[in-house]
């Protein structure tokens, strides 16, 4: 079986809801802004759980997923090329300096960008809009023997082994190098030529 860390169903895989995501209320103000920043699809659904109209602002997106959570006429100005935060932040870093920008983020990042872009001279407000939690332990129950399990966040790693331990039949697919990073160094993986969790289903299908 393949298994899926988070509340999301994928086709072709299982659930395992390791990690949880609590969303922050906050008043949001988007008028003296230039443009948004998002380096998470969480950040899109949270503003939208606000309720913030957010149409005709620049939106400077981390990747294909972040841009499909965007309403239809959301104002998207640009898609990175690359989907690790810090090289998010040199891609964009020229096009924002000078300019006012939020960045609607996570309470905890494992990228540099907040640091990358106010060195470049971009004016970086940020606002925690969620969090990410592990779930309880008590409500998940452990994989099965030969199981593919998929890490899409350095989260998913540090939920998991703190309820299970590692089952040697199992296999794990890394969604990209940060999160390999996290992984312990007794435990094997393959990582996706994407950083999307279709293109991690797709590797763990041919394993």
């Amino acid at each position: 079986m393949i298994f899926i860390l988070s509340q999301k169903e994928y086709e072709g895989a299982s659930n395992l809801p390791a990690i949880v995501i609590e969303h922050k209320d906050v008043e949001l103000d988007l008028k003296e802004y230039d443009a948004l920043i998002f380096s998470s699809k969480n950040g899109v659904i949270a503003l939208e759980r606000l309720g913030v109209d957010y149409k005709s602002i620049p939106i400077y997106s981390i990747g294909s997923g972040t841009s499909k959570a965007l309403r239809e006429d959301a104002n998207l100005v640009y898609e990175a090329k690359n989907s690790y935060g810090d090289d998010f932040a040199d891609e964009i870093k020229e096009r924002l300096s000078g300019k006012k920008a939020l960045f609607l983020r996570a309470k905890v990042v494992t990228s540099k960008l907040n640091i990358i872009l106010k060195d470049a001279g971009v004016f970086l407000d940020e606002v925690v809009v969620y969090e990410t939690k592990c779930a309880d332990c008590n409500t998940l129950k452990a994989p099965p023997k030969n199981s593919i399990i998929i890490f899409s966040s350095p989260s998913t790693i540090e939920c998991f082994f703190r309820c299970f331990k590692w089952d040697e039949s199992y296999k794990a697919v890394v969604i990209g190098k940060v999160t390999a990073s996290y992984m312990p160094k007794e435990v094997g993986f393959v990582m996706a030529k994407e950083q999307t969790i279709p293109s991690c289903i797709k590797v763990a299908n041919s394993l």
